[in-house]
């Protein structure tokens, strides 16, 4: 939050008093009437009770137009004397402290009344009442501006904040994806080079398994580096995974000691994807074979991608055991929380009759082509 530094607390009153004492100065000089050194006095005590006006903004006022009142009362030259007035009324309605405001200058204007009743001015009386009802009304516009201000801040502050949860979640879902993802096909890799190393039979399979626990590390290192990046600010998040990456993805898994059939969409994609939209099918995708890898104890994958102009659909099934009965973990959340921000769904079922040895899982994933605002 940027620390804006206030002006220092005696240049209003010094300014306000120099204004008074020359501008009363030359009123006196015009009209032929001395100036004391008690109106001096007088008018030096308005702008020194300014000082008070962040610490007690209502009190301030009601010395500041005693002041005025003993002014006026002691038949001193007209002139800029009620400067001050005026601020400290402005002050003061602004600060909240309206009903102070008011009543001092009710008060002033009765005093005003009273006075220059006594002096035959009633001409001047009405003057400064008019003149007190604007200056209250300019205090209670200003109030008005300050208050929409602050609710305009305020409301930006809550945007912001919403908007760094927002982006807190979406850096959360792709450090859950990438390493859950690499570190599920690094332990089926791995296992799977162990598994070849005692046959001690196929040494291309242990070196193809090694060599895609390489490619696949680097991979994820790569999107860890960039999402750290982002949390240290030193980079945009941009989302970087494509769809012509699906083929890539797909290769990986292949090594996982399953079947992929997979059925790609028509590149380029219509308009409408853009590349926010190609990494939430990327992420729906590489979470779906994650789960696979991890849960499915499956032997045969098929992965199809369909984009068109109204539309983007996936569907992923496996013959693997199914779903348990148990809780989504954060992947599948994960995947919910990406569609629905951009008005789409996510369905979870068995891929063949809960009665079959192995029902399999099947993922159905619909995303329109215009993203629906939220309520």
């Amino acid at each position: 939050m940027i620390n804006r530094r206030r002006p220092p607390l005696a240049i209003l009153p010094v300014v306000v008093a120099i204004i008074q004492l020359v501008g009363t100065y030359f009123a006196a000089l015009r009209f032929g009437e001395p100036l004391t050194w008690f109106a001096v006095l007088l008018l030096l005590a308005g702008p020194a009770l300014l000082l008070l006006r962040r610490r007690a903004p209502g009190p301030m006022v009601a010395g500041i137009a005693l002041v005025s009142f003993g002014y006026i009362a002691a038949g001193f030259p007209w002139g800029p004397f009620a400067l001050c007035l005026a601020i400290g009324l402005i002050v003061s309605v602004v600060a909240g402290d309206r009903w102070w405001a008011w009543g001092s200058a009710a008060a002033a204007a009765l005093a005003g009344w009273s006075v220059t009743l006594q002096q035959g001015e009633g001409r001047r009386f009405v003057f400064v009442l008019v003149w007190l009802v604007v200056i209250l009304l300019v205090g209670e516009l200003a109030r008005s501006f300050r208050i929409r201000g602050e609710e305009f801040r305020r409301a930006a502050r809550e945007r912001a904040a919403h908007q760094r949860d927002e982006e807190r979640l979406v850096l959360a879902r792709d450090i859950h994806d990438v390493v859950a993802h690499s570190l599920s096909m690094i332990h089926v890799q791995a296992s799977v080079a162990l598994h070849l190393d005692r046959k001690d039979a196929d040494a291309a399979g242990m070196r193809e398994a090694l060599e895609n626990i390489k490619i696949g590390s680097k991979e994820a290192l790569a999107e860890v580096r960039e999402v750290l990046a982002v949390l240290r600010q030193d980079a945009p998040r941009v989302p970087s995974q494509r769809l012509e990456q699906l083929e890539d993805l797909i290769t990986r898994v292949r090594g996982a000691n399953f079947l992929i059939t997979y059925t790609p969409p028509i590149l380029p994609p219509p308009d409408w994807v853009d590349e926010r939209v190609e990494n939430i099918l990327y992420r729906v995708v590489q979470e779906s074979l994650t789960n696979v890898v991890r849960h499915a104890h499956a032997n045969h994958v098929e992965v199809n991608v369909d984009i068109d102009e109204g539309q983007a659909s996936i569907r992923v099934s496996d013959d693997g055991i199914g779903m348990g009965p148990g809780r989504e973990g954060n992947g599948i959340g994960g995947m919910r929380e990406r569609l629905a921000a951009r008005g789409g769904s996510l369905v979870i079922t068995n891929a063949r009759p809960a009665a079959a040895e192995t029902p399999g899982t099947l993922v159905s994933v619909w995303l329109p082509a215009t993203e629906v605002p939220h309520a």
